[in-house]
């Protein structure tokens, strides 16, 4: 069986990236995994001035706007750090909010799919034909997190 996702409001709506469940990476507070993610785009690049206006934006939907404005130019290994810079992001959330972490452990090994229409890399997009990175990230986390706590059970 498949378990798709999209908007927080939804079942399995937790597994967005814009769900109210804040992270803390390098000593840093972020509302939301999307506030994280948009902001390090601009990691050490000459748009960094950026950063703290995603860091403060009121909802993650508004740091995504900030993030994705396409006249800003992106720092440059974005393409090949992205991928884990999600991963890092999402570990953090299920390992930090115990209540998601168990949506997420009792999916058993059901595949996740980001249901979105318009993303055909993070999602499955409108035709069902996308790469659904963030689907295969929620599902290598999970997998991690069983590691994880089977090693401490094992101790």
């Amino acid at each position: 069986m498949t378990i798709y996702f999209y908007k927080v409001w939804q079942p399995y709506g937790c597994f967005s990236n814009f769900s109210p469940h804040p992270i803390e990476i390098q000593g840093t507070y972020w509302p939301t995994v999307e506030h994280y993610y948009q902001a390090q785009k601009f990691v050490g690049s000459e748009e960094a001035i950026i950063i703290p206006s995603i860091h403060a934006a009121p909802t993650p939907e508004e740091a995504a706007t900030l993030g994705r404005c396409g006249t800003r130019k992106l720092r440059s290994d974005w393409e090949m750090v992205k991928t884990d810079v999600m991963r890092a992001a999402v570990l953090k959330k299920f390992i930090t909010h115990r209540e998601i972490q168990e949506v997420l452990l009792v999916t058993d090994d059901e595949v996740l799919v980001e249901n979105s229409p318009t993303d055909y890399f993070w999602g499955c997009g409108a035709d069902k034909t996308g790469q659904n990175h963030l689907g295969k990230i929620l599902m290598s986390v999970r997998e991690e997190i069983r590691q994880l706590l089977s090693l401490s059970v094992n101790k």
